[in-house]
């Protein structure tokens, strides 16, 4: 998707700040001929960094460590999923 129909689904985002989190390295994107490309799950790391400064009032130097931890915690969760699906029933 492109940066204008990012924006139209990220409610309250100016595309100054969208780009500024890309740069950042907080959103994903990939730069085409016609500007940055996303993908939906683009959208959703987005949508958790607007969340994470606006509801949590996250300060702008900690939302690295912030995202960091958190994609720590997903992966670990992954691989706890992962193992346990691997395990023998019990019983």
């Amino acid at each position: 998707m492109t940066l204008a129909e990012m924006l139209a689904l990220l409610d309250g985002v100016a595309a100054e700040e969208l780009t500024g989190w890309v740069a950042r390295g907080w959103v994903r994107a990939d730069e085409g001929t016609a500007g940055f490309e996303f993908l939906e799950i683009d959208l959703a790391r987005a949508r958790l960094v607007r969340d994470l400064r606006r509801r949590l009032d996250v300060p702008e130097p900690a939302m690295g460590l912030v995202l960091s931890l958190l994609d720590q915690v997903y992966a670990l969760r992954a691989q706890l999923r992962a193992v346990l699906d691997q395990a023998p029933p019990r019983g």
